[in-house]
């Protein structure tokens, strides 16, 4: 059928209410009609009471938001006429695509998709997924046919949670669509709200590898900077200073080491080396970055035990005091935090690990990662603290702050950088 449509009457659906999509829906209803849909009843029942749990949303703007409704049921969403998929996408153990929830959701839309709908998807996928993995599931549930039927974008996250700068409307959003027309439409859907603009990719393939190759840049570049960093301890040179001293060039990056986790930057290169294996070629500098990066937790633990010896503290049976769990900073995201290999490697050594962070769910850390949180650290308990996680209420704690919590003798690792070189006894 030939394609017609207008943001008059448009009506949206979200499908998935995570980091992504509740932003997006809360966006989308100050212009339009939205339905939100999650399978998850708790997290739809607290969004229905006025409260985000991921922080993203603050409780007036749920409050406010009068074109909004919340719901767990496939048949509210059929009122709709576009809708976005914003699910999860992760790996599993062997570090391969899930697509679990994206088929579940495309089978999802499938049930109530009609004639003349759209479906944009905004989870990172590796390029072709859209087309050649969730347009079949769409047609055999629905009985339609792609570009004759109904039709499909490809629009790709770029949320970064926590971040108060660099929200959904500020920052420049990829659009594209399965016909010139459709495109064309995604286009102007976003641009609506999309205070930075938008750009239009030439078609859903270049879009899906545009957002997959953002977070693989970065891994490699965090790699490198690692791998420098590992270089430079052994010179016994600050990695910190070295980094500030080049920075002082026009076009040096300024990028730091650590722990590489996250829903994104820890994942996406697999969707990427997963896609180009499938077609024949096996990617090195990518897997390499890879198992550098997810190599380093080891490598800290391993530093922290040094520095421990090296200051005559039993190793076996010590207790350390791990500050922060999270994602980042000032924020509760957990989804693949790297923080966890850390905990492992110290507890395989014998230490007793106590995990601090105001931040995160409780509930959700024991859920997750079998994490049992302390509700505050104790005072002169600690052979050894580590500055995981650079919340804001770390920071107001200063050195002092910090250090009381530790006993006499005691190592303080520095991971994020939060204070100078000299404050702390370890650096990465």
């Amino acid at each position: 059928m030939p394609f017609h449509f207008s943001l008059d009457t448009t009506k949206i659906g979200i499908i998935g209410l995570g980091y992504v999509g509740l932003p997006l829906a809360v966006e989308f209803s100050k212009r339009l009609t939205v339905m939100g849909f999650d399978v998850n009843a708790h997290r739809v029942q607290a969004l229905r009471m006025g409260h985000d749990a991921t922080l993203e949303v603050a409780d007036s703007e749920l409050t406010q938001a009068e074109n909004l409704m919340f719901t767990t049921e496939l048949d509210d969403l059929a009122q709709c006429n576009v809708y976005i998929v914003t699910v999860p996408t992760p790996i599993d153990e062997h570090k391969r695509p899930d697509l679990r929830p994206l088929m579940k959701a495309s089978e999802s839309v499938g049930t109530v998709l009609r004639r003349g709908d759209i479906v944009v998807y905004e989870s990172t996928v590796y390029p072709g997924a859209t087309e050649e993995d969730c347009v079949p599931v769409l047609e055999r549930v629905s009985g339609l046919k792609c570009n004759v039927d109904f039709f499909v974008g490809y629009s790709p996250e770029r949320i970064n949670p926590g971040d108060k700068a660099h929200r959904l409307t500020t920052i420049t959003k990829i659009t594209s669509g399965s016909t010139p027309e459709v495109a064309e439409f995604v286009d102007t859907l976003y641009a609506s709200i999309i205070e930075a603009g938008t750009y239009k990719a030439s078609s859903i393939r270049v879009a899906e590898a545009a957002k997959v190759i953002e977070n693989t840049q970065r891994d490699l570049n965090i790699a490198l900077i690692n791998e420098l960093a590992i270089i430079f301890n052994r010179m016994n040179i600050d990695t910190e200073a070295v980094l500030q001293a080049a920075g002082t060039k026009w076009n040096f990056l300024p990028f730091r080491p650590g722990l590489v986790g996250g829903h994104c930057i820890g994942v996406d290169p697999y969707y990427l080396t997963h896609k180009a294996e499938a077609i024949g070629y096996h990617p090195q500098i990518i897997l390499a970055g890879r198992r550098l990066n997810d190599s380093m937790g080891g490598y800290v633990a391993s530093q922290r035990v040094k520095q421990m010896l090296t200051c005559r503290i039993q190793v076996k049976g010590s207790r350390v005091l791990m500050m922060g769990v999270g994602l980042q900073e000032n924020c509760p995201d957990l989804r693949n935090t790297r923080v966890v290999d850390l905990i492992t490697e110290l507890e395989d050594y014998g230490i007793e690990v106590d995990v601090f962070d105001p931040w995160v769910d409780a509930v959700e850390a024991e859920n997750e990662y079998g994490i049992t949180l302390i509700g505050q650290p104790r005072t002169n308990a600690y052979d050894g603290i580590v500055l995981a996680v650079a919340h804001q209420q770390f920071t107001a704690m200063g050195v002092a702050g910090i250090r009381n919590l530790g006993r006499e003798d005691h190592v303080l690792y520095d991971l994020k950088y939060i204070f100078p070189a000299e404050q702390s006894d370890l650096r990465l």
